[in-house]
């Protein structure tokens, strides 16, 4: 009898070149840089990183950000599709179906040649921000800014969100958050990607399929239900309560625990250090001191530690983004990712397909007539 491994736990699917999740001993690369390396740098450099397997030169680094602020113009039909999409739709849903309409106006979608997907890959890095940025606007009746292309990716998405041209900090923090969401090996939404890929489909069908696996609670969905969760508790007096409670209803908490990683998300604590400095800034320190009661109750009970959604949440919401739009930031950032695993998986393309163990009636079942049913 074949084993069978639920989740394809375990499982190692194909060769990567792109990211290694170290679960064991929480360590995070993306192409041999440690993410703690990373956050050193512009997420445009690590946009680079991921499509050219190299940090770039100065003068590499400017033609990519010429081209990606070159891709930012949506065509007139997605736009309107943006302004007249149900104002009560999820964000998310929104990105997805946009992006598959992007595919509409691309005549060459169906062409697996590089180069001509290295250029889809950038466009759709430039406009994804733009698409979850204009619906934001447009479903609260606000007029959609033109496009820039003076600013970054991170500064980009907060000026068309909000009219205006974003601090420096303000910037900066989100361009961190860019980098540490923008690559994580074969997670569901990257590894939905590839198979869809790897049946030759076109870039954007790979990419509307990678957003419906990312909007699951069990996925990029989570940060969403953080904020939520220290909603509904509303203090920190009433955490340990909560807690205690959630925990002997086998409820989940949010934020905590990981899949791949058995020890800190190495991501964590850089998102950490941002909530921490936002909410001091704010005023509004509850949240991060809410959270921190929450991580050391379940590290200590549980031995679970908080995972990138868990702190992500507060950032997020002391930069003033809905929490609606957590999951979207979250599509915005792994779209390099995702589209450097196409690119990566059309280079060396096999069929994933496989097999399952039949648990279902014996062989042999006879039809009877279905008036003797």
């Amino acid at each position: 009898m074949s084993v069978v491994s639920k989740g394809l736990e375990g499982i190692v699917a194909a060769e990567t070149r792109l990211g290694e999740v170290k679960g064991a001993e929480g360590v995070l690369f993306y192409c041999g840089y440690d993410i703690n390396e990373l956050v050193k740098l512009t997420y445009e450099e690590v946009v680079h990183l991921l499509y050219y397997n190299k940090l770039p030169t100065q003068a590499e680094l400017d033609k990519l950000t010429t081209a990606l602020r070159a891709e930012r113009e949506l065509p007139q039909g997605v736009i309107e599709f943006l302004k007249t999409a149900p104002k009560t739709a999820k964000p998310i849903d929104i990105m997805r179906t946009a992006v598959s309409m992007l595919g509409c106006y691309d005549q060459k979608r169906f062409d697996i040649d590089v180069s001509e997907n290295l250029a889809n890959a950038i466009r759709l890095t430039s406009q994804i921000g733009v698409i979850a940025a204009y619906f934001h606007r447009s479903r609260q009746g606000l007029d959609l800014p033109p496009v820039r292309k003076d600013l970054s990716e991170a500064a980009h998405f907060l000026y068309l969100m909000n009219g205006e041209v974003p601090s420096k900090e303000a910037e900066r923090t989100l361009d961190i958050a860019y980098i540490l969401h923008a690559e994580h090996g074969f997670n569901a939404s990257t590894f939905t990607a590839r198979v869809v890929a790897s049946t030759l489909s076109d870039m954007y069908s790979a990419i509307s399929a990678a957003i419906g696996a990312l909007k699951g609670p069990l996925h990029g969905g989570a940060n969403e239900g953080v904020i939520h969760m220290l909603q509904e508790i509303g203090s920190l007096d009433k955490v340990d309560a909560w807690v205690e409670d959630a925990l002997a209803q086998k409820k989940k908490i949010m934020g905590i625990g990981h899949r791949v990683y058995k020890v800190l998300d190495p991501r964590a604590p850089h998102l950490r250090e941002m909530a921490i400095k936002l909410t001091e800034q704010l005023g509004e320190a509850k949240w991060i001191q809410m959270s921190e009661r929450i991580a050391t109750i379940m590290r200590e009970r549980k031995n679970l530690n908080a995972n990138v959604d868990f702190y992500s949440a507060t950032v997020y919401y002391s930069l003033d983004i809905p929490t609606d739009l957590f999951t979207p930031i979250f599509a915005i950032a792994r779209m390099s990712g995702w589209t450097a695993h196409v690119l990566e998986q059309w280079s060396e393309n096999r069929l994933f397909r496989p097999l399952s163990e039949y648990v279902g009636k014996p062989y042999g079942q006879k039809v009877v007539p279905i008036d003797q049913r």
